[in-house]
């Protein structure tokens, strides 16, 4: 029966007929979707204008409005009409009568009906002081009576919105946090509320609004098919359940997946899952740019009254190369080619987290649009970025989704698409499979002070689910993904048998601790043998509590933490067996050689500086090496203070450590005297490298004390105050027990910055202990040093020394 038809039915059979003709839409399997609700808008249209005009006598001045859903056209089977009869306060008598006259027959079937009757002036009174009222407004659609009339209040209403809008949309933005809060986030919940929950249609209709406002518009792409998604389930939902709700529980989605013709439930929800996140990215970047232009506004009249008119550029701080930051977001330098700079979209995301900052939009969409893919394996940097990324705490959620909004996530990591949106129907699981994962990263960020390899534990905590896109045992299948992945990112061969052992055994930690007796040798020995080192335990140990407290609340007990650090103890000790011998110090380069004797010849410093470059693996034979870092080696005659130098020199020209190591060089028979040997891996944080004469120079004048670098920084941070960014872990120190025979082993983990090598270093001379050698490594944005030290005698400190020595430098980094 065609829509005429049936609207025809409706107008000859009154009330009954309406009914009939309403239930026959809705039995239609060809209609559905958009066109089923727009004819079920239209027969209700002709229904109620029928029974606006069913009176012997015409009222005048008066028209019946509709608002809300049901005015923009949107009917779902169970949905509310919501209605306004309007009327120029002329005959409040009549007004009543045919108020009476459309209300009760709508009461009589059973529908529900949100109505009013007001004026034009109280309409605006009323939405004025009732947000809710003025949204309804702001989709006011004309039914029946006096076209003039409806069409004054929608100019008015829509100029009052556009008027006060400054004052109206931070109460809107506040409404829908304050549903949020409530709610719950669409996308994650196993039982949502399709309307209420944030991603849903409640923040659709809020985007509707802002946009209207004229101050700022929602990003198009996908919206209007992630809006259209959810009301074609919220529609499956009404016909399968027979009542209004908005609330998609879980014995019903199976049939509601059915109806919509899906697979099965995990299919409905995932499409839910991908709408709402489309609906939720679009409120973060609409929200971000209204407190953009109300700040601008705000802003501006005090600036014009300043400058004397005229328009001042915003301003552009560097935060990486080639992304700055630009009113509260992360942007692009001009200068940035993603056409050319495949690291680029890893080094902006790793960049925004460490600030705390959002990626713009317009960023991230250039970068999708023109990034050209990572050769495989990742250059160094990608991989350095991407730790980074992951090791910025909460700041890195927001950022992640911002790349997975358009695509670049899956671009670099094709095996995130199976996990993408992924519900896990598990009680004691609150997030989504891909979500699990990133919350598992900022868990395990938490924990870098506690393990060796923190580039290894956030990997793996981004990896060790992966698998729950694939048929069978996860972990069987996570762990032949995590191979892949990991030579795709470029570690090395012993790094990736890591990560497949951690995300193999991930479970296994808490699964033996909870379910096997502890006591049994068996028990033991097994768990040993699948770790197989003391390394690896120690990775897993921190990646079975991220992954615990990223699951729930139910997940992770302090009950349950100490059955795992027990089994970790107990696994410790058969994994340890006898010390081994410390390994002895690799023979010298001819490089090294040459600058040691020529540093005792001058009785300065000299060094050299050189790039350190590999090809592409995809490139041709004559494509352009690939950059991997520059390396720094410097010679200097022993003496204290040295690494403290050097590095505070590194530190006033902008230069990151990525690897240090310093020793102390033997040298050839008939040369007097003991030099020391620093091999740095370096680049710059901004812009190209300072010539090597400039850092000798700098170098020699901060031996000789003509230099005061301490100083220098100390000005440089007063004048370039800290972003408010990603809050670090505190700084961990400790005493390595039994790491080494002839010397003490201090361990430093701390969030790398400028100057932190060389704060290490001056506390270390003050506490007046001799340095044999030191293994410095910046892991992402972790450092992880290994500081060997004696006492002037050359004998390793007492244990109540090295104690006091490593909490007097815990005190300083964290002072």
């Amino acid at each position: 029966m065609t829509s005429t038809n049936v609207r025809k039915d409706a107008e000859d059979s009154g009330p009954s007929g309406y009914a009939a003709a309403r239930l026959r839409l809705l039995q239609e399997e060809a209609r559905s979707g958009p066109p089923r609700r727009s004819a079920l808008a239209e027969l209700t249209d002709d229904w109620l204008s029928g029974l606006f005009s069913a009176g012997n006598e015409q009222v005048r001045g008066v028209s019946l409005i509709a608002v809300g859903g049901y005015g923009r056209g949107e009917l779902s089977p169970r949905s509310d009409l919501d209605l306004v009869l309007l009327h120029d306060g002329s005959d409040p008598g009549a007004v009543a009568t045919l108020a009476d006259r459309i209300w009760y027959p709508v009461w009589d079937l059973g529908l529900a009906l949100d109505h009013s009757v007001r004026t034009s002036a109280e309409a605006r009174k009323t939405a004025a002081e009732d947000l809710k009222v003025q949204l309804g407004l702001l989709d006011a659609r004309h039914i029946a009576g006096d076209l003039g009339l409806t069409a004054g209040l929608r100019t008015t209403v829509l100029a009052d919105w556009r008027n006060q809008a400054p004052k109206r949309l931070p109460e809107l933005q506040e409404l829908c946090a304050e549903r949020a809060e409530r709610q719950g986030e669409l996308q994650y919940l196993l039982e949502p509320d399709l309307k209420e929950a944030r991603g849903g249609l409640r923040d659709a209709t809020a985007l509707r609004a802002v946009a209207a406002s004229w101050l700022a518009d929602a990003p198009r792409e996908g919206l209007d098919d992630a809006r259209r998604r959810l009301l074609d389930v919220r529609d499956a939902l009404h016909l399968t359940t027979g009542r209004a709700t908005d609330r998609l529980a879980l014995q019903e989605q199976d049939q509601v997946a059915a109806e919509l013709g899906l697979l099965d439930a995990d299919t409905l929800l995932r499409q839910v899952y991908e709408a709402a996140r489309v609906i939720s990215y679009a409120s973060d970047v609409t929200w971000r740019e209204v407190g953009r232009v109300l700040r601008s506004r705000a802003v501006r009249p005090r600036l014009r009254a300043m400058l004397g008119g005229g328009k001042q550029a915003a301003e552009r701080s560097p935060l990486a190369e080639g992304v700055v930051e630009q009113d509260g977001e992360v942007v692009l330098a001009r200068a940035a080619r993603p056409d050319r700079d495949p690291v680029l979209p890893l080094r902006a995301a790793a960049a925004a987290a460490q600030a705390g900052l959002p990626l713009s939009l317009h960023a991230v969409r250039r970068m999708a649009a023109g990034v050209r893919p990572l050769p495989t394996p990742w250059p160094a940097e990608a991989r350095e970025q991407l730790v980074t990324l992951l090791g910025s705490g909460q700041p890195t959620i927001e950022v992640w989704e911002a790349l997975e909004a358009e695509g670049l996530i899956t671009q670099m990591l094709p095996d995130w698409e199976r996990v993408r949106c992924r519900p896990q129907r598990n009680a004691v699981h609150i997030w989504t499979v891909d979500r699990h994962l990133i919350e598992t990263a900022v868990r395990a960020s938490e924990f870098t002070r506690r393990v060796h390899r923190p580039d290894l534990l956030l990997v793996a905590a981004l990896l060790h689910d992966i698998g729950k896109g694939w048929p069978g045992d996860h972990s069987v299948a996570g762990e032949i993904i995590a191979k892949d992945v990991a030579t795709r990112i470029g570690f090395d061969r012993d790094d990736v048998a890591v990560l497949a052992a951690l995300v193999r055994h991930h479970l296994l930690l808490v699964d033996t601790a909870t379910r096997r007796d502890l006591e049994d040798p068996a028990t033991l020995r097994s768990v040993a043998e699948a770790v197989g080192s003391q390394g690896t335990l120690e990775l897993l140990h921190a990646l079975t509590e991220a992954d615990a407290l990223a699951t729930g609340p139910a997940a992770w007990s302090s009950w349950r933490g100490s059955l795992v650090a027990d089994l970790v103890k107990r696994v410790s000790a058969v994994l340890a067996g006898d010390a081994p011998d410390e390994p002895e110090a690799a023979a010298p380069t001819a490089e090294q050689e040459r600058l040691a004797i020529e540093a005792i010849a001058t009785g300065g410093p000299v060094l050299s500086l050189r790039a350190q470059t590999e090809p592409p693996a995809d490139a041709q034979p004559s494509g352009d090496p690939e950059p991997l870092g520059v390396e720094l080696v410097i010679a200097v005659p022993d003496q204290p203070g040295v690494l403290p130098a050097v590095a505070g020199v590194l530190a006033v020209h902008r230069l990151t450590v990525r690897t240090a190591e310093l020793s102390t060089q033997d040298l050839p028979d008939g040369v007097e005297g003991a030099v020391l040997l620093l091999n740095w891996r370096v680049a710059a944080q901004y812009g190209s490298l300072p010539q090597a004469a400039r850092l000798r120079a700098d170098l020699v004048r901060v031996l000789d004390g003509s230099l005061d670098v301490a100083g220098r920084l100390a000005e440089r941070d007063a004048a370039y105050p800290r972003r408010r960014g990603v809050v670090a872990p505190a700084a961990r120190v400790t005493v390595a027990a039994a790491a080494s025979r002839h010397a003490t082993v201090i361990e430093v983990r701390a969030q790398d910055a400028p100057g932190l090598l060389f704060r290490i270093g001056r506390a270390l001379e003050d506490a007046g202990v001799r340095m044999r050698s030191a293994h410095v490594s910046t892991l992402g944005a972790n450092a992880v040093d290994a500081f060997y030290v004696t006492d002037a005698k050359g004998v390793p400190l007492g244990a109540g020394e090295a104690a006091s020595v490593a909490r007097k430098l815990e005190e300083t980094l964290r002072g």
